[in-house]
């Protein structure tokens, strides 16, 4: 299961209700933050998330609104949180601008490199243990090195204890082995095969992050399935010339994008400080029902077997 907690979800600038670009997502010991936009220091302590952990970052892209947040958050983590290691992973030029802004919180020439190292992203996998993969595809926004992520639990067999406890499988190791993909040799000489107490193979939870976007085409494939799409939604359709003009897409893009790609959740973020949540919901439904617009500090769960669950971190809601 992917957690996905958003900590900003405003375009360009922070509005009363909600901060500047970043989330986190959460799997198991792993915390990956998305973007970092002014401001997210402060939405990580009003989570409740904190610091610990965070050694990941992933960056749509290098505008301004996406990344200034990583000055501060570098040097609280460097001088407070005792950093080992902070990745930065983005497009060359916006680790460009990353680098410039680490000699602004450092010195010139003083950034540590020895705890903060800037990666630069190429399409296709970044990262991948037992349970999960991470891969980043290409985007198109404004300019070059713009990147969206997928995070994708890796397909497995679910263990069938029905078929265990008929061929007397008892409970404990034996059967954690045979989930697991190991044959085990019971008490009575026999020899059973994982093949036979578990199902077919099942595909993982897929969860796709698009940040600024000003093109869907390409997307189809690449998002194709997923139980969440989070991806932007800065203008209203009545808006889609300003919308091409600046390079972003409008609610409706983004709803028929799902709807084509058989996604099965939609979340709307990046909105423009000129709409009403509901106004962008309205647009979005009307096309594809299965959307949610994102405040800052919802946490989703996204269960392969189970709608996504929406809850907000904030205290009283």
């Amino acid at each position: 299961m992917f957690e996905l907690v958003f900590l900003g979800t405003s375009a360009s600038a922070p509005s009363v209700q909600r901060g500047l670009s970043s989330a986190v997502v959460m799997f198991n010991e792993h915390r990956f933050m998305i973007d970092c936009g002014e401001g997210t220091q402060r939405q990580l302590l009003r989570s409740g998330l904190g610091f610990r952990r965070l050694d990941k970052v992933l960056l749509t892209h290098g505008h301004l609104d996406h990344i200034l947040g990583l000055g501060g958050l570098a040097s609280t983590l460097g001088r407070w949180e005792a950093l080992d290691q902070l990745d930065i992973y983005g497009g060359e030029s916006a680790l460009q601008r990353v680098h410039l802004l680490m000699e602004v919180v450092f010195g010139h020439g003083a950034v540590p490199s020895t705890s903060i190292e800037l990666n630069t992203l190429e399409p296709g996998l970044l990262f991948e243990d037992e349970h999960f993969t991470l891969d980043a595809f290409p985007v198109r926004h404004r300019g070059e090195g713009c990147f969206g992520f997928t995070f994708q639990e890796r397909t497995r067999r679910p263990f069938l204890p029905e078929k265990a406890a008929a061929l007397g499988v008892p409970q404990g190791p034996e059967r954690r082995d045979l989930a697991q993909g190991r044959p085990i040799t019971l008490a009575d000489g026999r020899v059973i095969d994982p093949d036979a107490v578990l199902g077919e193979p099942e595909p993982g939870a897929k969860l796709c992050f698009v940040g600024d976007v000003s093109h869907t085409g390409p997307l189809h494939k690449i998002v194709d399935g997923a139980d969440l799409l989070a991806i932007e939604a800065t203008y209203l359709d009545r808006d889609k010339d300003l919308a091409k003009r600046h390079g972003h897409i409008t609610a409706t893009a983004a709803a028929r994008l799902a709807r084509n790609a058989g996604v099965k959740q939609l979340t709307l973020h990046h909105l423009s400080r000129r709409y009403r949540t509901r106004e962008v919901l309205e647009e979005a439904q009307a096309i594809f029902p299965n959307t949610y617009v994102a405040n800052d500090l919802d946490l989703l769960k996204v269960n392969k077997s189970k709608p996504v669950k929406v809850r907000s971190l904030l205290k009283g809601r």
